[in-house]
């Protein structure tokens, strides 16, 4: 029988005392097991290992359940064991554990905030992409972050200081005689030190509470309610808007999800961008014409997203960006679309309305490596005439190229990117201005601008 305990710091109850009485083994973390000898609550008979090495503390639990199954094995573990714990490895092994869980990290992180989490994101950066938390505390403004070593509060701040604005809440040892909950700016926390294990709060102040909803976590993982949404839905000069139609299939082949990281570029009325963020994603679209860019803020506070608004021109202001897992380009030459391809972690879409330019795109896709395809869309709309009757007006034809990228690459370090930058040499018949002027990124929501 294996029997999985969480343990808060607060005294066992009388189950899992009892369980763990009577164990042949008892596994966990170092502290854990120091805090529960001292309690006398571990068998002098039982052999115990310091669950560091995962894989060989399971095959010692392996070996020790036996094929009777009448060997005890007690798991130590925090909180609540069945949330991104231990049970998910051991179920995985083929056991099905008895789980006592004691009160989670994060449920005790809010309770010590005194905020609500049911309207939260709850991400893991234990053993996993910094990249991806970042790119939540980006999208959302109630995340919770399980850290680990290398991957905690400093390296968060770093993250998303200063172009994202957020207060963190640093719980460290909750429920251990060294807690500590330090309300902290990120500025602040990429120079401080901190203690393992903690759990890090990443707000938005001005929402921190939420409203009130029916399901929990944030809005966006149950998806919106419709996408491609009309060009009425967007404030646009001069059709200077991604119809649609193409907007629907733009989106298919940019596939953006919550921790990812997409760029408008050319964003015009962002049209594109808001979609992606209504998602999850976290998004920046880049626009070098300062009354576009005020036609994306409007855009995005009508649609109560979160967006970054960059003004400048690619590719150079694409420089000072987090790398992108899908790029939208609405606007630039082939320098542009390799500039893009070159960071893109998965795929790159570009529209076109010049035949001549798809071939141009197609070979800087394919020159970092993409599979690169395309596609002619053209839809034609019901629209009524005199005397009752209808006829389909056909819209302007756009042509759509893709790129995939099969292996993602390494994300490039800021010096690597100049030195990639200095590789890439203008295409033929490529008119994109080397000019570059980049404003401080303004991070839109529904309430305003960051």
């Amino acid at each position: 029988m294996i029997t999985v305990v969480g343990y808060d710091g607060t005294p066992l109850g009388a189950e899992a005392g009892e369980r763990l009485a009577r164990a042949v083994l008892v596994v966990g973390g170092a502290r854990h097991l120091d805090a529960l000898h001292s309690e006398h609550a571990v068998p002098q008979g039982a052999r115990t290992i310091v669950m560091g090495n995962v894989a060989a503390a399971l095959d010692e639990i392996d070996a020790a359940e036996g094929g009777d199954g009448t060997r005890d094995v007690v798991v130590l573990a925090s909180g609540d064991p069945g949330f991104f714990g231990i049970v998910r490895a051991l179920r995985e092994r083929g056991h099905t554990p008895k789980v006592i869980p004691a009160v989670s990290s994060v449920a005790q992180a809010f309770a010590r905030a005194g905020l609500p989490w049911d309207d939260a994101v709850v991400v893991s950066a234990h053993g996993r992409e910094l990249r991806r938390a970042v790119n939540a505390c980006r999208a959302f403004p109630k995340v919770a972050v399980l850290t680990a070593p290398g991957a905690g509060p400093a390296e968060l701040a770093r993250e998303l200081f200063p172009q994202t604005p957020r207060s963190f809440v640093v719980c460290e040892d909750l429920g251990g005689p060294d807690e500590r909950v330090v309300h902290v700016r990120p500025a602040e926390a990429t120079t401080r030190p901190w203690c393992d294990p903690n759990v890090v709060l990443v707000l938005d102040s001005r929402r921190a509470v939420g409203e009130r909803g029916w399901i929990a976590g944030a809005p966006a993982p149950a998806g919106p309610v419709g996408w491609g949404l009309p060009e009425e839905a967007f404030k646009h000069r001069e059709s200077l808007i991604t119809k649609s139609e193409v907007r629907a299939f733009a989106l298919a082949k940019l596939g953006p999800r919550i921790g990812d990281m997409v760029w408008d570029v050319g964003a015009g009325s962002g049209s594109v961008a808001i979609e992606c963020a209504r998602f999850g994603a976290a998004v920046v679209a880049l626009e070098r014409d300062e009354a576009l860019c005020e036609h994306i803020r409007a855009n995005v506070r009508a649609h109560g997203v979160k967006v970054a608004v960059s003004r400048g021109e690619a590719p150079g202001a694409l420089d000072h960006l987090p790398d992108p897992d899908a790029v939208f380009v609405g606007g630039g030459g082939p320098e542009v679309v390799r500039a893009c391809a070159a960071r893109a972690l998965r795929s790159v879409v570009v529209a076109l309305i010049a035949v001549e330019r798809v071939r141009p795109t197609l070979d800087a896709l394919r020159a970092e490596g993409l599979v690169a395809d395309a596609v002619h869309l053209q839809a034609s709309r019901l629209s009524p005439m005199p005397g009752d009757v209808h006829r389909f007006a056909a819209t302007n034809p756009v042509y759509l190229v893709w790129g995939v990228r099969e292996e993602p690459p390494r994300p490039m370090a800021p010096e690597e990117r100049n030195e990639r930058r200095a590789e890439i040499a203008p295409l033929p018949g490529d008119g994109a201005s080397g000019e570059v002027a980049v404003e401080n990124v303004a991070v839109e929501n529904g309430e305003g601008t960051e």
